[in-house]
């Protein structure tokens, strides 16, 4: 029996890469999934939908806090509830590796907007949902970078710094209304969009492996037993905590 059967979860950045995956799986578990991006996300929705699932597809700027609260209307509206949401959109394989002091102002700021104002908007949309049933699974994507540092991506580490602090105080606030917040950190993940800009965002990715215990590439399959986790039920006693998933590279 698929443990989120009937379980409405939205999943952010999810039409490509990452999202996509984690999209799948999710519905493949009895999920009814809302695969919402910037992007189209008519192919992953396609794909779900003929292998059986249930999704529908939501455009959002996660930036935009009015497009958040449209998409988690659209999702109730669609499905009657909102139990889950999975923050995954965000800017890293576009980025082009520099030293901190040749980032500008622009290029900091839209990093924020989306990686952290992104994260705080849909957490605003959702909980209202939430709270009404007196439950709910928040899970925030974090990165390893975070623990490790990673000279050339100041914005970048600083912004997913932001989301694990901010999944530690958000646990804080929402626990007495039955939502979890949790976190989950990659380690370097070979995503269609970090192999098409490997040489510029990701130089290390041929010597990744050999930082890890586990001793061969991260793809994006290696993340989907841990949201499954996190969004079921059997993380129910758990909330405020990031697990890293990579491989064996950062032990903590």
């Amino acid at each position: 029996m698929p443990t989120l059967t009937g379980k409405a979860i939205i999943i952010t950045g999810a039409a490509q890469g990452i999202g996509a995956v984690l999209a799948a799986a999710l519905a493949t578990e009895g999920a009814l999934v809302a695969v919402s991006d910037v992007r189209d996300c008519s192919e992953v929705v396609d794909r779900i939908t003929l292998a059986g699932g249930q999704a529908i597809g939501i455009g959002a700027d996660v930036s935009d806090d009015a497009a958040c609260s449209a998409l988690a209307k659209k999702t109730f509206d669609a499905y009657g509830s909102v139990d889950g949401l999975v923050t995954n959109a965000a800017i890293f394989s576009s980025l082009e590796r520099k030293s901190f002091d040749r980032i500008t102002v622009p290029e900091w700021d839209q990093v924020m907007a989306v990686n952290v104002r992104g994260v705080f908007n849909c957490v605003q949309a959702v909980v209202p949902y939430m709270k009404e049933r007196g439950y709910g699974k928040i899970v925030n994507v974090c990165s390893t970078t975070v623990f490790a540092g990673a000279a050339g991506l100041l914005h970048y580490v600083t912004s997913k710094g932001a989301v694990l602090a901010f999944t530690r105080a958000l646990a804080r606030e929402v626990g007495e209304f039955g939502i979890r917040v949790n976190a989950f950190a990659p380690g370097l993940t070979m995503s269609e969009g970090v192999r098409a800009n490997e040489a510029r965002v990701a130089p290390q990715a041929k010597a990744a492996p050999q930082l890890r215990a586990l001793k061969r590439e991260q793809i994006p399959e290696d993340l989907v037993g841990t949201l499954l986790f996190l969004v079921s039920p059997e993380s129910d006693f758990m909330t405020g905590q990031t697990l890293v998933v990579d491989g064996g590279h950062i032990m903590r």
